[in-house]
């Protein structure tokens, strides 16, 4: 690019052009100088300089409404519905705000004004971090495509927080009580089943109800192997990904305790009451799950949006919450990570490991034999790690038991709201 050579030239308008032959393309390019003759030839000069040097980035003439499609078409036909549903909620958002007319208006101070609008209107920092990370990927991928020159600074500030909490298991038993008042007597036991499932898996709603038993094009139970496993398949997997995961001994011994004339279909079939044989929707079975957790009474999160308080009830995924928090005190985070099905372990750690310190603070001084004090303890030390003490017959011990039956054990969450 060293043998670039701006001119100046007069085409008769308010301010003088400058011009110069791409060597690469033979094509010329033209911009105004913005100023009149006497500054012209030193605009012209640095705009040469910063040509030489590599340093100057023409903005992107494609519109906004050209990248949408783009992007949507292109990038989204890979992703999962869900994201699709919620890269369109971001643009739709941005259109409204922004009102931009190329992509090349998105600049920083855009984005700002953009992030302070969504405060502004009340939207939780968890919403409006999840609009910037949408609007973040796909303006990288604009990058990647030489759709713009460079990608806007966003800065993302406590996105990474719990919309819910996990509920305890009282809470739980209570929304149990509450199934015959909204989905009615002759659909309890179905729900029911759907409910304790949730608690025991750890599945997400969407994968609960894809879940079968004998049907490995989605996401079925294999009980083929040494220990009880799920099988998934990209398409029902949320990282897109085909895998094998294992499933937690509780909600294995859930399912062998169904009879095996029930075993065909899918798992969960929870009845609608129009009795139409159709199965519900996730959606509509997700708002029966919040209004067993509204009658119920349990309140998961309570903010205000636009001087109005605005309460969140116990929803299928706070079921889920309850299911990782149980584990995170028993399995490491990669085993944790797998149980969840997380696609990166950062999420396992930052939701779960470690939020829970009282338990984490009993859990040491029981190991050394001290819960009475801040002192230093003057019991024996910690079992030496080669000997046998502390172990029973199997070699596992008191510190390392993970019984397949465990009951679920009540979980103070009130540091998890958000």
């Amino acid at each position: 690019m060293n043998d670039i050579k701006v001119h100046v030239v007069d085409y008769g308008r308010k301010y003088f052009q400058m011009r110069y032959v791409d060597p690469l393309t033979g094509r010329q390019r033209t911009r105004s100088t913005r100023v009149r003759r006497r500054e012209a030839e030193r605009v012209a000069a640095k705009w040469e300089h910063d040509l030489r040097e590599g340093r100057y980035k023409e903005l992107s003439k494609i519109s906004w409404a050209e990248f949408r499609d783009r992007y949507e078409q292109e990038a989204l036909a890979a992703k999962a519905p869900a994201t699709a549903v919620k890269v369109s909620g971001t643009f739709n958002a941005v259109e409204r705000i922004l009102q931009a007319e190329r992509l090349a208006a998105i600049t920083s101070d855009q984005i700002s004004r953009f992030q302070k609008q969504l405060r502004d209107e009340g939207l939780a920092e968890s919403t409006i971090a999840s609009h910037l990370r949408h609007l973040k990927a796909a303006l990288r991928w604009a990058a990647r495509k030489k759709l713009l020159t460079e990608v806007p600074d966003i800065d993302i500030h406590g996105g990474h927080q719990m919309k819910g909490r996990p509920i305890t298991t009282e809470e739980f038993e209570r929304m149990l009580a509450k199934v015959p008042a909204v989905v009615g007597n002759d659909g309890v036991e179905s729900w029911e089943c759907l409910l304790r499932g949730l608690w025991w898996s750890g599945l997400r709603l969407g994968e609960a109800l894809n879940l079968s038993w004998t049907d490995d094009r989605l996401l079925c139970v294999d009980f083929s192997g040494r220990r009880p496993m799920f099988r998934i398949q990209a398409a029902a997997h949320k990282s897109r990904k085909g895998c094998i995961l294992p499933m937690a001994p509780e909600f294995a011994e859930f399912l062998r305790n169904i009879p095996e004339a029930e075993r065909s279909d899918f798992v969960f079939n929870p009845r609608s009451r129009r009795l139409s044989g159709n199965r519900p929707r996730v959606d509509t079975i997700s708002k029966k799950i919040t209004q067993i957790g509204r009658l119920a009474g349990i309140k998961v999160s309570e903010r205000e949006k636009q001087g109005v308080s605005k309460v969140k009830y116990a929803s299928a995924h706070d079921i889920r919450r309850a299911f990782g928090l149980r584990w995170a005190n028993l399995v490491m985070p990669p085993v944790l990570q797998q149980l969840m099905r997380h696609g990166s372990i950062s999420t396992t750690i930052e939701f779960y490991v470690g939020r829970n310190a009282e338990a984490a603070a009993d859990v040491l001084w029981d190991a050394v034999g001290n819960t009475s004090g801040n002192t230093c303890p003057s019991a024996a030390p910690p079992p030496d790690p080669g000997s046998t003490q502390g172990t029973d017959a199997t070699g596992v011990g008191e510190w390392g038991r993970q019984d397949s039956n465990l009951e679920p054990t009540d979980y103070e969450s009130a540091a998890l709201t958000d």
